[in-house]
């Protein structure tokens, strides 16, 4: 891995963070793409100090400008990129009918568009190497249902069917296109969440259900990212690997 550069979105924090060391001890150059400059800069230290390759870039991903943005500089610094990982996302807790338009078309934003835009930014550099690994950042709710998460998981739904189509359209070239489905992993946004008490039930309830019951953690998720984004998963492509202790829902 040590020709390939990656690209990482929302990089600066839980699974994104987890992934860009991940990539980076594998031997992948890092772009550690984020909206908090100071998340994502400590990331892409972390791995320089650690005597790899790495470069922060800061952007929201609903905008398509710092996008392209973003990508430049990363492939300006680093080559050009050949792996991407769509992690960027937003959640939100909010009931269905309590769901107002702006909070809506954000979520869509973010979690959707956001991916059509990175994707568009680096096909052009896979396209040409002939190569390239795409890994979607999906969730367990878009296949069980999460009550007060309609939005979200309608993007994260959106996010599987845009993972297959996207396998079938461009595996001839050489660009595999996967997703991994986190269940509940303990990032910051999950965090968050057990914090503001915003679950139907305690947390604990949840995962005690689990076939392994305990919370994930982003490392974990990390190691299915690298897989996919491998040399190892090259006949592999619109699959979705579900990292949640078991739970089959």
């Amino acid at each position: 891995m040590a020709e390939r550069v990656a690209l990482v979105t929302g990089g600066g924090a839980g699974i994104g963070e987890a992934t860009c060391l991940r990539l980076a001890r594998d031997g992948c150059a890092v772009g550690v793409l984020g909206r908090r400059a100071e998340n994502t800069v400590a990331v892409a230290q972390a791995i320089t100090e650690a005597g790899g390759r790495a470069i922060a870039v800061q952007a929201d991903v609903a905008d398509k400008d710092q996008v392209e943005a973003a990508v430049a500089k990363v492939r300006a610094a680093l080559g050009p990129i050949t792996i991407l990982v769509n992690n960027a996302g937003i959640e939100e807790f909010t009931p269905f009918q309590e769901i107002s338009e702006q909070a809506w078309d954000r979520v869509m934003d973010v979690n959707l568009k956001g991916v059509y835009f990175a994707t568009q930014a680096v096909l052009p550099d896979m396209a040409a190497a002939g190569w390239g690994r795409i890994v979607n950042l999906t969730a367990l709710g878009a296949q069980s249902g999460a009550a007060n998460m309609v939005h979200y998981t309608a993007t994260k739904g959106g996010l599987a069917a845009m993972t297959k189509s996207l396998a079938v359209e461009l595996g001839a070239k050489g660009i595999t296109v996967n997703a991994v489905s986190p269940g509940f992993v303990l990032t910051p946004m999950a965090q968050r969440a057990i914090d503001g008490d915003l679950f139907p039930v305690p947390y604990e309830q949840i995962v005690a259900t689990y076939p392994i019951p305990r919370v994930g953690r982003p490392e974990e998720a990390a190691a299915a990212i690298a897989f996919f984004a491998s040399e190892d998963a090259g006949y592999i492509t619109g699959q979705t690997l579900g990292v949640n202790g078991g739970c089959f829902t």
